[in-house]
């Protein structure tokens, strides 16, 4: 069963070069990071550490994760499609455990757990109310590298075009398209945009989002706030 990694990135020079030195190294059949315009270094970076690695390779998009990864998709040659984040590190046996989830025909995708790459007090919070959450409502972030089928993503239109919440909504759909399945097994995320505003601050604001989109606000009108905690 081939597997394709489809890392969307913006601006991420100071992350993505470990992400995917790492990743590269777990064994999948495919890897593509799709840039949606960076301005630093991030295309250079991704370039170079594709050299030389079969399957591994850079594509171009326009801006939004929704489209970038949409396109990586498409460019894509595998049954199982996973979306991870530039700053977001898959444990050792990523593939088996993906592998073996999908070997159950009932399983249309699924999830990882969440940890974050600081030991803090307010981190191991955050990430334990993140994945019980998770498991309580059946909807996934992009920070949990959701993977999918190939032919449940494009049976269900992909991502939705939307500035915001993209990875919401589309577990949404997801959830109902099939079984999910939950992998306990967590993935790495940087806890940096918590560290640059504050906790607290961050959590506020990230709740109060969710709650709007949930309450119908358009994403495109929440989105003018996100750039305050990306």
């Amino acid at each position: 069963m081939i597997v394709s990694v489809i890392i969307p990135t913006l601006n991420e020079e100071a992350v993505l070069a470990k992400a995917l030195a790492h990743t590269m190294e777990l064994g999948f059949d495919e890897i593509l990071v799709v840039d949606g315009g960076s301005t630093d270094e991030t295309m250079a970076l991704a370039e170079a550490c594709c050299i030389g690695r079969r399957g591994a390779r850079v594509i171009t998009a326009s801006r939004g994760r929704a489209s970038q990864m949409n396109e990586g998709a498409k460019a894509s040659r595998g049954e199982v499609l996973l979306f991870l984040h530039a700053d977001t590190l898959l444990p050792a046996d990523a593939k088996g455990l993906v592998t073996s989830a999908v070997a159950d025909s009932r399983v249309v995708g699924g999830r990882f757990d969440v940890r974050f790459d600081n030991s803090s007090p307010w981190s191991r919070l955050i990430s334990f109310l993140m994945n019980l959450r998770s498991r309580w409502t059946g909807i996934a972030t992009g920070d949990q590298a959701i993977f999918v089928r190939r032919r449940v993503f494009e049976q269900l239109g992909g991502f939705s075009d939307i500035p915001l919440m993209e990875d919401i909504e589309f577990s949404r759909r997801l959830k109902r398209a099939g079984r999910l399945a939950v992998l306990r097994q967590p993935v790495i995320t940087s806890f940096r945009r918590w560290e640059r505003q504050g906790p607290l601050r961050t959590i506020g604001l990230m709740w109060t989002l969710r709650l709007l989109y949930w309450l119908g606000v358009s994403p495109q009108w929440l989105s003018q706030f996100y750039a305050a905690i990306r």
